[in-house]
């Protein structure tokens, strides 16, 4: 195999990046062709806050003038001034089973990583471990949910022969609603709610002016309870509203909600609908062909994606996170749904690990893999 690495640049080549992403999927069932819009969004170094302080660089692998991998090469600044470290990251890879491949790709990563001033390579991070993340190596019998990869089965071996261990898995868990709003849980969640008179308020889509206080609120929330998380990087102001507003499009108020403890937000719940459940009937992963699935199919979805759940770090051994629990279930059942996947949830988080199995009887379905590597 005559294998040819070539560093793209522009907007037509991010175009054929991204399409070029459907031809390894040709056996693939499972997968979900993500939307060309928000592809493209996650690759737009102009319009993209995440690019105020970080780099990409992308790479395809040819033979005979024939697309046989891509992959990204990232520096992000944040992170290693967050963590005082010389990181650099490797994302939206994809890969021919073929090991003489999968090294050109990441033999190019490492190469611009090191003339960035980087010593490790870390990934799949696309663009960053608040974007789609990770390497499914669990849990192909079913489609992913909205915001999570999908992968062929043999990525594993591959980058792992490419001499890339893992260093993380990320768990996924499937929640059944009558398996946990159980009357015990009833019981111990009315008398957390009562011990620190807990209020709950959605978050307003509606008035804009009260929507942009709520994502303030949140904002400060999520850096604050997700801070000892390995890999966390506190997001910045432009990159949370970004990530709001285009959540807003696709979001259901009463999944979106904070926990009060006499007046002070002391937590919150950010859910969304499963919308991969309507966006498999659009192939393509053209925006129109998708916007439309999503305003005519709505209403088939019956499930959601937990993306997070988080309390302040202060409260967070008083039992308040059961009444995150006990209200989704509540607005599950509002909503005509039975069952939601919690993701993702680092491996060495015992805490909340323990409260998805012991408390809520959830099934961990789902596993997905980081990697690292010296340069």
């Amino acid at each position: 195999m005559n294998i040819k690495i070539e560093k793209l640049q522009g907007k037509s080549d991010t175009k054929k990046f991204i399409k070029c992403q459907k031809q390894f999927y040709v056996n693939e069932p499972n997968f979900v062709t993500p939307l060309m819009l928000d592809q493209m969004d996650a690759l737009n170094t102009e319009k993209n806050p995440f690019y105020q302080h970080s780099q990409i660089q992308l790479f395809v692998a040819k033979n005979d003038n024939k697309i046989v991998g891509r992959i990204a090469a990232i520096v992000n600044d944040l992170h290693n001034e967050t963590h005082k470290d010389k990181v650099g990251f490797f994302g939206f890879f994809e890969c021919i089973d073929n090991i003489d491949v999968a090294k050109s790709l990441f033999a190019a990563v490492g190469e611009w990583l090191k003339t960035h001033g980087k010593t490790k390579m870390r990934g799949p991070a696309n663009p960053s471990l608040n974007d789609t993340c990770g390497i499914l190596v669990e849990g192909f019998d079913t489609p992913p949910v909205v915001l999570m990869p999908y992968n062929p089965k043999y990525y594993d071996k591959l980058i792992k022969d490419a001499g890339l261990p893992k260093i993380m898995d990320l768990y996924a868990y499937d929640l059944w609603v009558d398996n946990y709003l159980t009357p015990k849980m009833e019981r111990m969640q009315g008398i957390i709610r009562k011990r620190y008179d807990i209020t709950t308020r959605n978050v307003n889509f509606k008035n804009k002016e009260q929507f942009k206080k709520d994502v303030d609120t949140l904002k400060s929330l999520y850096n604050a309870a997700w801070q000892p998380n390995w890999g966390f990087v506190k997001m910045t102001d432009d990159e949370f509203d970004h990530l709001a507003n285009g959540l807003k499009m696709i979001a259901e108020s009463s999944l979106a909600f904070m926990i009060e403890s006499k007046g002070k937000t002391v937590g919150f719940g950010l859910g969304i609908l499963d919308i991969n459940q309507v966006l498999k009937n659009s192939p393509s992963g053209a925006t129109i062909p998708g916007i439309w699935q999503l305003l005519t199919k709505r209403k088939k979805i019956d499930s959601f994606r937990i993306i997070v759940l988080g309390v302040l770090p202060e409260y967070q051994k008083t039992g308040i996170d059961a009444i995150l629990y006990y209200e989704y279930g509540l607005r599950c059942k509002a909503l005509g749904m039975k069952h939601s996947e919690a993701s993702w949830i680092l491996e060495n988080n015992t805490m909340m690990n323990r409260a998805l199995t012991q408390t809520l009887n959830g099934k961990q379905y789902k596993t997905y893999r980081m990697y690292e590597c010296k340069l």
